[in-house]
């Protein structure tokens, strides 16, 4: 049995304290929020998991000391928005050598950092990994079958992290490919977005499709420009984590979408999700990166025109549709004629 403490507590971290719980471990969960502590404290569920209940054992607290101290894992499940200030807050709490594993997903607008990057910052003597995939909170929370990636630095503290997590219903594998994982994990937000708002137009299937693919064509040239591997882009955490994102109403960046294509503004939009929507914060991340790396992104950055410079969602699908005439796979030769 391991002491974990979840960091946040939201839907996600929520989920992930059911699961932890289940697999034998003692649970903490923080919030900075004493109205959500308060929450969880008197109904032992989350209002965003109806249904999904945290055991009486679970220790809620807005006390930073009793969350970190003595823990064998600290979950990072804050909003992407809120990683570094958290981090900041619990630095000087962090024993030298102290797992921490993220589970957000974004990239820091301002610095262009990922966020596992932040924590490294924030907490140097911290031992931090990532986790990412294909995971709604909704399914994970309910105990239904789902399949992730763990990354860290070395492979010991990979597999412990996966030993921890792994049951009958929560596969777990490892990579040390952490930089490719927290890129496929945010950019597919802004991917998401789209996919949205061409739902929220009424294009079909087609269209979800060509985003799908084009989209993680677009994340691994820039991941791969960056140092990510390619065959990340392809697994759990690339297409794996885009098609669900991307096709499902628990995602809260398709249904922004949806209300975007439907006219909505971006901040009606995330208004009316009631929930951070990531891939608005990972936008204007990603149009930086693609300027630092020379990348071009042309989904990525019709989904920047729309959210944050007034243009139309039709006319943002036409300007993709009408691009310079390309070749699908640049690197397959054509047989001398």
């Amino acid at each position: 049995m391991a002491k974990i403490s979840i960091i946040g507590g939201g839907s996600w971290g929520i989920a992930l304290a059911v699961l932890l719980h289940k697999n034998g471990h003692e649970i903490t969960i923080w919030s900075a929020l004493e109205p959500e502590i308060q929450m969880l404290r008197e109904n032992h569920e989350h209002k965003m998991l109806p249904g999904v209940k945290l055991a009486e054992d679970t220790v809620f607290t807005t006390d930073d000391r009793e969350a970190v101290e003595d823990k064998d894992l600290l979950v990072m499940a804050v909003a992407s928005s809120y990683t570094r200030s958290t981090a900041r807050r619990l630095s000087m709490l962090v024993a030298s050598g102290q797992k921490i594993l993220n589970v957000a997903k974004g990239i820091e607008e301002n610095t262009l950092m990922t966020l596992s990057g932040i924590i490294e910052q924030e907490i140097p003597q911290a031992d931090v990994a990532v986790m990412s995939g294909p995971s709604h909170a909704e399914e994970v929370g309910r105990g239904l079958p789902t399949t992730i990636v763990v990354g860290a630095k070395t492979r010991k503290t990979a597999e412990y992290i996966q030993n921890l997590f792994m049951n009958e219903v929560f596969r777990v594998y490892i990579s040390p490919d952490v930089l490719g994982m927290e890129l496929g994990g945010s950019l597919k937000n802004v991917v998401a977005l789209a996919a949205g708002i061409a739902d929220g137009l009424g294009y079909g299937d087609n269209t979800k499709a060509a985003l799908i693919t084009r989209g993680i064509t677009e994340i691994a040239r820039l991941g791969t420009a960056m140092g990510g591997k390619f065959e990340t882009f392809c697994g759990l955490t690339g297409i794996g984590d885009l098609i669900v994102t991307c096709a499902s109403m628990h995602s809260r960046n398709r249904r922004a979408g949806i209300l975007i294509g439907q006219g909505k503004t971006m901040q009606e939009a995330m208004d009316e999700v009631q929930m951070v929507v990531e891939g608005v914060y990972s936008a204007k991340a990603a149009m930086g990166l693609a300027k630092k790396y020379d990348v071009q992104l042309p989904i990525i950055e019709q989904v920047n025109a729309v959210l944050f410079e007034g243009k139309s969602a039709d006319q943002a699908v036409k300007d993709l549709m009408l691009r310079d005439k390309k070749i699908e796979i640049p690197a397959f030769p054509w047989p001398e004629e």
